[in-house]
């Protein structure tokens, strides 16, 4: 294989981590998964990019492609949850206009949006992370992860988010 991005080297690993990790999480979640069963996807999706190295023509789409390969991951345990055969494709999951997940799933504005919250300082960027990711968590929960009264986890969230949207622009753009 070669590319510009050499996928057996730990640091590119780690990369390719930080830059998808957060994102996959995101999707699995966002098919419903508890926080066990996304990880279990995340890790599967880790897991085909393993498989597949031998077979990756165009590296720029290796984030598109782990998206993709977590959401087909998700459905299958959510269909082996339930109880159902797992048998055809895996449906996407359909994107609400009004959900700022499904807005942030898409790949420029994912990238961006990422890009705004990694630039961020603490305790911004952990606590933005966290709720995207483990969406269900509660401000009592945040709180003691990050070490900061319980009433401060909302105004902090609140101002954070301006910061975000400030970065972004005001018209989100």
């Amino acid at each position: 294989m070669s590319h510009d991005l050499d996928l057996l080297d730990e640091t590119a690993w780690r990369g390719l981590v930080d830059r998808f990790g957060f994102r996959m999480w995101a999707v699995a979640r966002a098919c419903g998964l508890d926080t066990a069963d996304a990880a279990d996807a995340v890790q599967a999706a880790w897991l085909r990019l393993v498989e597949k190295l031998d077979t990756i023509r165009d590296p720029e789409r290796i984030g598109a492609w782990l998206v993709t390969t977590t959401r087909h991951e998700a459905g299958r345990i959510r269909r082996k949850r339930a109880g159902h055969q797992l048998t055809g494709l895996v449906p996407d999951v359909p994107a609400t206009d009004g959900d700022p997940v499904a807005r942030m799933l898409s790949d420029d504005d994912g990238r961006r949006l990422w890009a705004a919250i990694g630039t961020l300082g603490e305790p911004c960027r952990t606590l933005l992370r966290l709720i995207v990711t483990v969406p269900e968590v509660t401000y009592a929960q945040l709180a003691h992860r990050m070490d900061m009264p319980i009433g401060s986890v909302g105004p902090t969230r609140l101002r954070c988010l301006r910061r975000v949207r400030t970065l972004l622009g005001e018209d989100g753009r």
